[in-house]
């Protein structure tokens, strides 16, 4: 189920942004105070590499990513970074540590691949939450109904639905 849910956000991401083209994935406007739907997609595909890179040593540590511009600036980078994900996602659970700015040097905390992962699905609704707030400014209708918002929010609009 939780591979099914991360490549469920992860292609709904990409239907989302494969509808723009360059000034609109890059412009960076009022409405997302500076950054843009290129960057908000960069950073999600980074926290979900970081997490696949960490995976073989255990180690995980979101704080210190690449930061790839290309990914920022091209929907086909950042495309072909998403596709790459979800061809790699589906791994066993293992124990993980996670290093953050957050702890003293040298303190880790430890973690999961699957709570990662939840936590990596969860953080990337979020962001697209944002990037729907930009589409809209843009006029792009073509954006699922249910993007950007928590699988937890649609089973209570289901249920109040009844």
């Amino acid at each position: 189920m939780i591979f099914k849910e991360t490549k469920h956000v992860l292609c709904q991401l990409i239907d989302g942004i494969s509808q723009l083209d360059y000034d609109q994935y890059t412009n960076k406007g009022r409405i997302l105070y500076g950054s843009s739907i290129g960057s908000h997609t960069r950073h999600v595909i980074e926290l979900y590499q970081q997490l696949l890179g960490g995976y073989e040593n255990g180690v995980v540590d979101y704080d210190n990513r690449q930061r790839n511009i290309l990914i920022e600036e091209s929907v086909d980078v950042a495309i072909e970074s998403i596709a790459n994900i979800i061809s790699q996602i589906d791994k066993a659970d293992k124990p993980l540590y996670m290093h953050s700015i957050y702890f003293r040097e040298g303190k880790v905390m430890e973690s999961t691949y699957y709570r990662e992962l939840l936590y990596n699905i969860e953080h990337c609704i979020h962001h697209q939450a944002i990037i729907k707030i930009a589409f809209e400014e843009l006029g792009c209708e073509q954006v699922a109904e249910d993007f950007g918002v928590a699988k937890s929010t649609l089973e209570y609009r289901e249920k109040c639905a009844q």
